[in-house]
């Protein structure tokens, strides 16, 4: 993994305007974490918090993740965390499949450079652009290989504030 070509990546992403979302971007929320991470964590887009911070999964359910991460016996540190998106989309709306797809070079890029094992999908529109035609409920919560990684689709965080028996399986399975 050559530092320059991640350095050159991000400042790419930093002035993207594929999509119409850098029109009410605040930041750029391009992910962070340990660049030798053979874990990733992905989630679908960034919310108001991270668009103001510029980091991903800084509000509540990014408090709740720290946590999981540390039941895992991990620390944020250790892995890589971004989102799909890389730009909040207004009014904390799903990301539309224009955006989704102006997004995904990137991300392809991220997972490419870092050369990552393993993906802790959150969500659906995270599992979907790596298993575009499974549905999610079939998998949620088992471990999938493809290829030469491994796949892990499960609850978002943010569904664990609510409702406490979404939280006591993330608990039990993160």
């Amino acid at each position: 993994m050559g530092i320059k070509e991640w350095e050159k990546l991000k400042l790419k992403v930093k002035n993207c305007k594929k999509c119409d979302l850098w029109k009410t971007r605040k930041n750029v929320v391009f992910g962070e974490g340990n660049l030798k991470a053979k874990i990733l964590i992905l989630g679908q887009a960034p919310g108001s918090k991270e668009d103001e911070e510029g980091r991903p999964f800084v509000g509540r359910a990014g408090r709740l993740l720290d946590n999981l991460l540390r039941l895992a016996g991990l620390k944020r540190e250790e892995v890589f965390i971004t989102s799909v998106l890389k730009c909040f989309p207004p009014k904390n709306r799903p990301p539309a499949i224009k955006e989704i797809k102006s997004c995904l070079y990137w991300l392809k890029e991220q997972v490419r450079i870092i050369n990552l094992q393993k993906i802790i999908l959150l969500r659906r529109v995270a599992f979907s652009i790596f298993f575009p035609k499974e549905n999610l409920k079939n998998f949620r919560g088992k471990w999938i290989e493809k290829g030469k990684k491994f796949y892990f689709p499960t609850y978002h965080p943010a569904a664990g504030l609510p409702f406490p028996t979404i939280k006591k399986n993330l608990r039990r399975r993160f």
